[in-house]
């Protein structure tokens, strides 16, 4: 029985050999203080290599204003996007919360468990309520 190899055509072998970036965050910061680039990188690369281009900036923990600072620059996203390029899950879910992307589904899952969580929360602690009132 001979085995075809695959063609060019048939799948991700040509199209991932162009589209070997990645659109990435690589962690900056230090000990309990993470800041993030986000960046334009080769797919096999390591996040502390050299990059190709830095294309916005994540700031995770809130500020004294409760705000996390993030930072785009759209234009060059929609080039690198245009050019093939990947991306990773977590820049994806920013993205799609600026508006540049659809959501991601992760996002709305995120969300579902937070209102859970929320919901819970509250039932208990009306609960507490209405044994101390019984009380």
């Amino acid at each position: 029985m001979n085995i075809a190899p695959l063609s060019p055509a048939s799948g991700i072998g040509r199209f991932y050999k162009k589209s070997a970036k990645i659109i990435r965050f690589v962690r900056q910061g230090c000990t309990n203080r993470p800041f993030y680039h986000i960046v334009v990188t080769e797919r096999r690369k390591n996040q502390h290599q050299p990059v190709i281009e830095q294309v916005g900036t994540f700031d995770p923990l809130p500020n004294q204003y409760n705000e996390r600072l993030v930072s785009f620059n759209f234009e060059r996203i929609r080039y690198w996007l245009g050019q093939g390029a990947h991306m990773s899950i977590p820049a994806a879910e920013l993205l799609g919360i600026s508006g540049l992307l659809p959501i991601h589904p992760r996002t709305y899952m995120t969300a579902w468990r937070n209102r859970q969580k929320t919901a819970a929360a509250n039932e208990s602690v009306e609960e507490n309520e209405t044994a101390k009132e019984k009380n």
